[in-house]
């Protein structure tokens, strides 16, 4: 046990260090560590679109774009819970709920691509929301199939992150308001994305605030963007220059949609059934950097030589 925690200590205080030093997470030094079926849930969990993680709860949650519910996991994939969506309003025709985030104490906000419109509810198992009875806000203007991908929030000052799939592509930042007639967005777009990114579409985004070991450094501001047509997950800063990416061809054939991250920056996707059976989660971890081991190693000697002196 004193082994482990030793380990454990050296890696966070590794990726402390290095989060101080970098203004990046540094997707090149991420792997992926592990890889779930989610369950079916009668075809609530077989088009897994978006997925957003409950520190308070320790669990993630996942939305697929059918817009039947909401769907809460463990981090390795265990259904724990669902509710399901009712009366969508009805200017949603598709009930295309492609964005997911997480408020804490259970309040969730579900983004319908089409309407680009944002529904607060909070999350009680078993359950079901009225949708068009729920506080929202719109996001922007309704369009087709193009419109409001994902959505994320940044828990050190209320505010959102959102992103248009393309035609054009935007990634928004700014407040969001809740209300039954329908709140205030000061969203806008950070720069223009079609120019900066280099990507085919986006998909989904997260704040990367959430990490404990960037609090105070400049990646804590950092976004990550995910692209389904590029198969690519990128990190970028608020001016859209793109700082690290993790290549996701090899990964699944499963189309990718949804992306979130842990207080330990464990980054968690969802991947729709794509005609296979099952949704997946997938799970990237950080790999530890050459002077992570000789920490590590460093703190092994240590423990080493106090076992050796111990009468």
């Amino acid at each position: 046990m004193m082994i482990k925690s030793l380990l454990a200590a050296a890696a966070a205080t590794l990726f402390t260090v290095g989060a101080s030093a970098q203004t990046s997470i540094n997707l090149a030094n991420y792997k992926l560590s592990a890889n779930f079926a989610l369950d079916t849930l009668g075809g609530m969990g077989l088009e897994a679109s978006a997925v957003t993680y409950a520190r308070d709860r320790g669990t993630l949650f996942f939305v697929g774009d059918e817009g039947l519910g909401v769907v809460e996991i463990s981090r390795t994939g265990q259904t724990l819970g669902s509710m399901g969506f009712s009366n969508w309003p009805t200017a949603s025709s598709n009930h295309d709920a492609e964005g997911l985030t997480y408020l804490g104490n259970g309040q969730l906000v579900v983004a319908e691509e089409r309407l680009q419109d944002a529904f607060r509810f909070s999350y009680v198992a078993g359950g079901s929301v009225a949708l068009r009875d729920a506080d929202f806000v719109s996001i922007a203007g309704t369009v087709g199939n193009i419109g409001t991908e994902g959505i994320s929030y940044d828990p050190r000052n209320g505010s959102f992150v959102s992103v248009k799939q393309d035609n054009p592509q935007a990634v928004l930042a700014g407040g969001l308001s809740f209300a039954k007639a329908g709140g205030v967005s000061t969203m806008t777009a950070l720069f223009n994305a079609d120019a900066k990114l280099g990507l085919n579409s986006l998909s989904d985004v997260q704040t990367l605030s959430p990490i404990d070991a960037l609090a105070g450094t400049a990646a804590a501001d950092n976004l990550l963007i995910l692209s389904l047509d590029s198969k690519k997950l990128v990190e970028i800063n608020r001016k859209g220059d793109v700082l690290s990416s993790f290549d996701l061809t090899g990964v699944t054939s499963q189309a990718i949609e949804g992306v979130t991250v842990d207080e330990k920056g464990v980054i968690y996707l969802v991947a729709e059934d794509s005609g296979t059976p099952n949704s997946r989660l997938f799970v990237l971890t950080p790999v530890p950097e050459p002077t992570s081991w000789a920490l590590m190693a460093a703190g092994l000697g240590l423990l080493g030589w106090r076992a050796r002196r111990r009468p």
